[in-house]
């Protein structure tokens, strides 16, 4: 076997088509049996992802700007209670004292002065009768103002339950004043402005009498004694007020 004569030959043959050849690889291959015929291939797909590698020596970037905001979270569970304090040391309550018996003392002298005041009321203003105190401020008025003078002063127009309080508003009147007793709901029926019937009276004789048909209010007279009279003429006004 000659090997060394086909050496060349093997060589010659051997030939790299470009695509900027002519001659294609088929052509080539007709003059020479042995021949490599060099194509590029498709492009392969993307092989797996590699490991992240370390970082790099350069200097590092800025930061950038934060994002947004997320939503809240919810809410975890409480936590356990902590450790009792130890108890702290006790204050100083002489100053507490001292203020709340500096304030009792106070509200003691504005009792009796209170007190005092009434007395003073009592004797130089009106007249007391059990519970109530009656005052008058010697003007005559129309009943319908009567009423108004004594609800501005938180008090009533003065009525009596019995022959004590009568005395009483008669002795402080000193001349007729309106009593706090109509018939204005139902005629011929006195009743208290206040609401109820009548539980004491004192008429005149022959009285009440509703005399002309127009007799609806009741008024107290110097001797102590009622008659019924018209709620448009003027006498004087005794407020009822608690005493």
């Amino acid at each position: 076997m000659i090997l060394i004569p086909s050496l060349p030959l093997l060589l010659l043959c051997t030939v790299r088509v470009s695509s900027s050849e002519l001659k294609t690889c088929e052509e080539a291959q007709k003059t020479c049996s042995v021949i490599n015929c060099s194509v590029p291939g498709r492009d392969g797909r993307d092989g797996a992802k590699g490991e992240k590698g370390e970082p790099g020596q350069g200097l590092r970037g800025l930061q950038g700007p934060p994002g947004k905001v997320g939503p809240p979270g919810n809410t975890g569970f409480p936590g356990l209670p902590g450790i009792k304090g130890h108890k702290g040391d006790p204050g100083d309550s002489s100053v507490t004292e001292t203020k709340v018996a500096n304030l009792e003392r106070e509200i003691n002298i504005l009792k009796s002065e209170l007190e005092h005041t009434k007395k003073l009321l009592h004797f130089s203003l009106g007249k007391k009768s059990g519970k109530k105190f009656y005052v008058t401020n010697g003007e005559m008025m129309p009943f319908s103002k009567v009423k108004s003078l004594c609800r501005e002063l938180r008090a009533t127009v003065a009525a009596p339950k019995d022959a004590e309080e009568n005395r009483a508003i008669q002795n402080v009147a000193k001349d007729n004043a309106f009593l706090g007793i109509t018939d204005e709901v139902t005629e011929g029926q006195f009743m208290y402005v206040t609401g109820g019937r009548l539980t004491y009276s004192n008429w005149r004789k022959d009285e009440p009498n509703n005399h002309g048909s127009g007799e609806d209010c009741v008024i107290i007279l110097k001797e102590g004694i009622w008659n019924d009279i018209s709620c448009s003429a003027s006498f004087l006004a005794v407020c009822e007020f608690p005493a």
